[in-house]
C-alpha cells in the first residue's frame, strides 16, 4: 500500500471517528429538546389561556378578539404577535404531542420536528457532550461512522474528479 492509500485510509477513519462522535450525541441532545420543547408548550399554554379568558370575559372568542385589536400601530402589532403566539403554540404543541415519550430512535424519525431555533439554541447552550455506552448510543456511533466515512469518500472522489485521466509521472 503506498503512502497516499494510507493517507487517504488514515483520513477516511478521522471522518468515520468524527461522525461517529457526532451522531452518537443526538439520543441525549433530542431528549434535551425535547424537555425544553414541554417547558416552552407549557409556557405557551398559559398565554393562551390568558388571552382566550380576557376574550371570553368580554363575550369573545379569540379570532373576535384578535380583529377587534386594530386601529392603532400597537394593537395591530400585538394582534401579529398573538397570531403568531398562537401558530407557535399550535406548531410546538403538535412537535410534543408526537416526540412525548418516544425513544430515541423515533426522535430521530420525527427529526423535522425538532426544528424550533430558541429550543434549540437554549438546549445546545446548556447541553454537556458525553460518551454515550447504551445501545441508542453505540447505533448513533455506528451510524455516524458510516456515514461520515462516506461522506468523505464523496468529497474525495469530487476533488480528485478534475484530475482524473492525466498521466502519473512514475
Amino acid at each position: 500500500m503506498g503512502r497516499a492509500g494510507m493517507i487517504l485510509r488514515a483520513l477516511t477513519l478521522g471522518a468515520g471517528l468524527a461522525g461517529a462522535a457526532t451522531t452518537s450525541q443526538f439520543p441525549q441532545f433530542s431528549q434535551q429538546y425535547t424537555q425544553r420543547l414541554g417547558g416552552a408548550v407549557d409556557a405557551l399554554a398559559e398565554v393562551v389561556a390568558d388571552f382566550d379568558a380576557s376574550a371570553a370575559a368580554v363575550g369573545l372568542n379569540r379570532q373576535e378578539a384578535l380583529a377587534q385589536m386594530q386601529g392603532t400601530d400597537f394593537l395591530d402589532r400585538r394582534r401579529a404577535d398573538m397570531a403568531g403566539t398562537f401558530a407557535r403554540f399550535e406548531r410546538l404543541s403538535a412537535d410534543l404531542a408526537a416526540l412525548e415519550g418516544q425513544g430515541p430512535f423515533m426522535r430521530a424519525y420525527h427529526l423535522p420536528r425538532l426544528s424550533d431555533g430558541q429550543i434549540a439554541q437554549a438546549a445546545w447552550e446548556v447541553y454537556q457532550p458525553a460518551v454515550p455506552l447504551n445501545f441508542a448510543g453505540m447505533i448513533f456511533a455506528v451510524f455516524g461512522f458510516l456515514l461520515g466515512a462516506a461522506a468523505f469518500g464523496v468529497l474525495f472522489k469530487v476533488l480528485r474528479w478534475p484530475f482524473r485521466g492525466r498521466a502519473n509521472p512514475a
